[in-house]
Protein backbone atom coordinates (compact mmCIF):
# COMPACT_ATOMS: atom_id res chain seq x y z
CA UNK A 1 0.00 0.00 0.00
CA UNK A 2 1.25 3.46 -0.88
CA UNK A 3 2.04 5.94 1.87
CA UNK A 4 -0.58 8.62 2.21
CA UNK A 5 1.05 11.91 1.23
CA UNK A 6 0.07 15.49 1.92
CA UNK A 7 -0.75 15.93 -1.77
CA UNK A 8 -3.15 12.97 -1.53
CA UNK A 9 -4.94 14.62 1.41
CA UNK A 10 -5.14 17.85 -0.60
CA UNK A 11 -6.49 16.11 -3.70
CA UNK A 12 -9.00 14.15 -1.57
CA UNK A 13 -10.73 17.45 -0.83
CA UNK A 14 -10.26 18.92 -4.30
CA UNK A 15 -11.45 15.92 -6.36
CA UNK A 16 -11.37 12.16 -5.70
CA UNK A 17 -10.99 11.48 -9.43
CA UNK A 18 -7.87 13.68 -9.52
CA UNK A 19 -6.62 11.78 -6.47
CA UNK A 20 -7.11 8.46 -8.29
CA UNK A 21 -5.20 9.73 -11.36
CA UNK A 22 -2.39 10.97 -9.12
CA UNK A 23 -2.00 7.70 -7.15
CA UNK A 24 -1.96 5.79 -10.44
CA UNK A 25 0.92 7.95 -11.71
CA UNK A 26 -1.21 9.75 -14.30
CA UNK A 27 0.08 13.26 -13.82
CA UNK A 28 -0.93 16.33 -15.78
CA UNK A 29 0.48 19.07 -13.57
CA UNK A 30 3.68 19.46 -15.60
CA UNK A 31 1.69 21.07 -18.44
CA UNK A 32 -0.43 23.37 -16.27
CA UNK A 33 0.37 27.09 -16.21
CA UNK A 34 -1.48 27.48 -12.89
CA UNK A 35 0.59 24.74 -11.27
CA UNK A 36 3.77 26.35 -12.64
CA UNK A 37 2.67 29.69 -11.17
CA UNK A 38 2.06 28.06 -7.78
CA UNK A 39 5.55 26.54 -7.84
CA UNK A 40 7.02 29.93 -8.74
CA UNK A 41 5.22 31.54 -5.77
CA UNK A 42 6.56 28.79 -3.52
CA UNK A 43 10.12 29.11 -4.83
CA UNK A 44 10.31 32.90 -4.72
CA UNK A 45 8.56 33.53 -1.38
CA UNK A 46 10.20 33.38 2.04
CA UNK A 47 13.66 33.01 0.52
CA UNK A 48 15.36 33.29 3.93
CA UNK A 49 13.67 30.10 5.16
CA UNK A 50 14.97 26.56 4.76
CA UNK A 51 12.27 25.18 2.53
CA UNK A 52 10.81 21.89 1.32
CA UNK A 53 11.47 19.66 4.31
CA UNK A 54 10.74 16.08 3.29
CA UNK A 55 9.67 13.77 6.12
CA UNK A 56 9.50 10.00 5.61
CA UNK A 57 9.05 10.64 1.90
CA UNK A 58 5.34 11.22 2.41
CA UNK A 59 5.03 14.83 3.51
CA UNK A 60 6.88 17.82 2.10
CA UNK A 61 6.61 20.80 4.41
CA UNK A 62 7.18 24.21 2.84
CA UNK A 63 9.04 25.45 5.92
CA UNK A 64 9.16 25.15 9.72
CA UNK A 65 9.77 27.74 12.43
CA UNK A 66 11.75 26.27 15.33
CA UNK A 67 9.95 22.92 14.94
CA UNK A 68 6.84 24.53 16.45
CA UNK A 69 5.03 26.17 13.52
CA UNK A 70 4.54 24.61 10.08
CA UNK A 71 4.10 26.96 7.14
CA UNK A 72 2.37 26.02 3.91
CA UNK A 73 2.64 28.51 1.04
CA UNK A 74 -0.33 28.80 -1.32
CA UNK A 75 -0.99 30.94 -4.35
CA UNK A 76 -4.63 31.65 -3.57
CA UNK A 77 -7.45 30.87 -1.14
CA UNK A 78 -9.69 29.21 -3.74
CA UNK A 79 -9.21 25.70 -2.37
CA UNK A 80 -8.59 26.69 1.21
CA UNK A 81 -10.39 23.77 2.85
CA UNK A 82 -8.06 21.30 1.09
CA UNK A 83 -5.05 23.37 2.16
CA UNK A 84 -6.21 23.39 5.80
CA UNK A 85 -6.56 19.59 5.85
CA UNK A 86 -3.18 19.13 4.18
CA UNK A 87 -1.64 21.25 6.92
CA UNK A 88 -3.57 19.43 9.66
CA UNK A 89 -2.22 16.17 8.23
CA UNK A 90 1.35 17.49 8.50
CA UNK A 91 0.74 18.44 12.14
CA UNK A 92 -0.83 15.02 12.80
CA UNK A 93 2.11 13.14 11.20
CA UNK A 94 4.65 15.09 13.27
CA UNK A 95 2.58 14.62 16.43
CA UNK A 96 2.74 10.84 15.88
CA UNK A 97 6.52 11.18 15.57
CA UNK A 98 6.69 12.95 18.95
CA UNK A 99 7.07 16.48 17.61
CA UNK A 100 4.70 18.89 19.35
CA UNK A 101 3.68 21.39 16.70
CA UNK A 102 1.83 24.42 18.11
CA UNK A 103 0.04 25.35 14.91
CA UNK A 104 0.13 25.54 11.17
CA UNK A 105 0.07 28.70 9.10
CA UNK A 106 -1.30 29.00 5.58
CA UNK A 107 0.71 31.73 3.88
CA UNK A 108 -0.70 33.58 0.87
CA UNK A 109 2.20 35.86 -0.16
CA UNK A 110 0.40 37.23 -3.23
CA UNK A 111 -2.56 38.24 -1.05
CA UNK A 112 -0.36 39.28 1.89
CA UNK A 113 -2.53 37.13 4.16
CA UNK A 114 -1.96 34.39 6.70
CA UNK A 115 -4.32 32.00 8.43
CA UNK A 116 -3.59 29.93 11.51
CA UNK A 117 -4.59 26.26 11.46
CA UNK A 118 -4.86 24.06 14.54
CA UNK A 119 -5.25 20.30 14.86
CA UNK A 120 -8.25 19.53 17.07
CA UNK A 121 -9.14 16.16 18.60
CA UNK A 122 -12.08 15.73 16.20
CA UNK A 123 -9.73 16.52 13.29
CA UNK A 124 -7.59 13.54 14.25
CA UNK A 125 -10.62 11.23 14.06
CA UNK A 126 -11.56 12.74 10.70
CA UNK A 127 -8.01 12.23 9.39
CA UNK A 128 -8.25 8.53 10.26
CA UNK A 129 -11.47 8.33 8.21
CA UNK A 130 -9.90 10.28 5.34
CA UNK A 131 -6.90 7.95 5.30
CA UNK A 132 -9.23 4.92 5.06
CA UNK A 133 -11.20 6.59 2.23
CA UNK A 134 -7.96 7.31 0.36
CA UNK A 135 -6.83 3.69 0.77
CA UNK A 136 -10.16 2.60 -0.78
CA UNK A 137 -9.70 5.05 -3.68
CA UNK A 138 -6.17 3.70 -4.26
CA UNK A 139 -7.59 0.18 -4.63
CA UNK A 140 -10.22 1.18 -7.23
CA UNK A 141 -9.68 -0.37 -10.68
CA UNK A 142 -10.94 2.76 -12.46
CA UNK A 143 -11.32 6.43 -11.50
CA UNK A 144 -14.39 7.63 -9.61
CA UNK A 145 -17.05 9.39 -11.71
CA UNK A 146 -16.23 12.93 -12.64
CA UNK A 147 -17.96 15.67 -10.78
CA UNK A 148 -18.79 19.09 -12.08
CA UNK A 149 -17.23 21.78 -9.94
CA UNK A 150 -16.41 25.34 -10.88
CA UNK A 151 -12.71 24.55 -10.36
CA UNK A 152 -12.74 21.82 -13.04
CA UNK A 153 -12.13 24.28 -15.90
CA UNK A 154 -8.80 25.34 -14.37
CA UNK A 155 -7.73 21.85 -13.30
CA UNK A 156 -4.62 20.29 -14.87
CA UNK A 157 -6.73 17.15 -15.47
CA UNK A 158 -9.57 18.98 -17.27
CA UNK A 159 -8.78 17.56 -20.71
CA UNK A 160 -8.52 14.05 -19.30
CA UNK A 161 -11.98 14.34 -17.73
CA UNK A 162 -13.90 16.37 -20.30
CA UNK A 163 -12.29 16.08 -23.75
Amino acid sequence: MKKITGVMIYYYFVCKRKLWFFVNDITMEQSSDLVAMGKLVDETSYSREKKNILIDENINIDFLKEWKVIHEVKKSRKIEEASKWQLKYYIWILKHKGVAIEKGVLDYPLLRKRENVFLLEEDEKRLEEIRKDIEEIILLKSPPQRIKKSICRKCAYYELCYI
